[in-house]
């Protein structure tokens, strides 16, 4: 039984509600996807919300669903790709959790991303793959020093959960 959050960081598209899911799974642990949560409680896509309310009301409203979690369960959490990088968002998340990076070779990410529904992501909906890659890289120059603060590091290519539990002593 978890006694402290798990928060899963890193890019979009890097596996976090994936990985997410099926590490709690063996931790017999509640899973919550901050992005899902933040529809649920808003009741309107993220994307919708984007386009109404811009980047700076939604970054608002995600850190107040974020540090809302303090009041349930420990469980697995998936934050957002730009959740950890405004305002207190990762020291919080250090501070009430244990942070988890997801890493993967930015190329590598891109492809992944080229290929996915990419409508459910408002920052690259219209980019193709070249374009993703130079996105990924520049918005990596301001992410990653925010990434960089969590407890671990884990590269998602070799991740083996089963490993990261013992890892983690959990």
């Amino acid at each position: 039984m978890l006694t402290r959050h798990i928060f899963l960081i890193g890019f979009m598209g890097v596996g976090k509600t994936t990985n997410g899911k099926k590490l709690a799974d063996l931790l017999n642990s509640n899973f919550i996807d901050l992005d899902d949560l933040f529809v649920t409680q808003e009741g309107i896509s993220i994307s919708e919300y984007f386009g109404t309310h811009g980047e700076e009301n939604f970054r608002q409203k995600e850190k107040e669903i974020l540090q809302n979690l303090h009041k349930i369960a420990p469980a697995v959490i998936a934050t957002g790709g730009g959740a950890p990088c405004f305002f207190d968002n990762m020291e919080w998340m250090n501070q009430n959790g244990i942070t988890i990076y997801l890493q993967i070779p930015p190329k590598a990410l891109a492809k992944r991303l080229a290929n996915s529904k990419k409508s459910k992501r408002p920052l690259i909906q219209h980019l193709n793959e070249d374009e993703i890659l130079t996105f990924i890289n520049d918005k990596m120059m301001y992410r990653h020093p925010f990434y960089a603060k969590a407890h671990h590091h884990v590269n998602v290519i070799d991740l083996d959960l089963q490993q990261l539990v013992l890892t983690l002593g959990l």
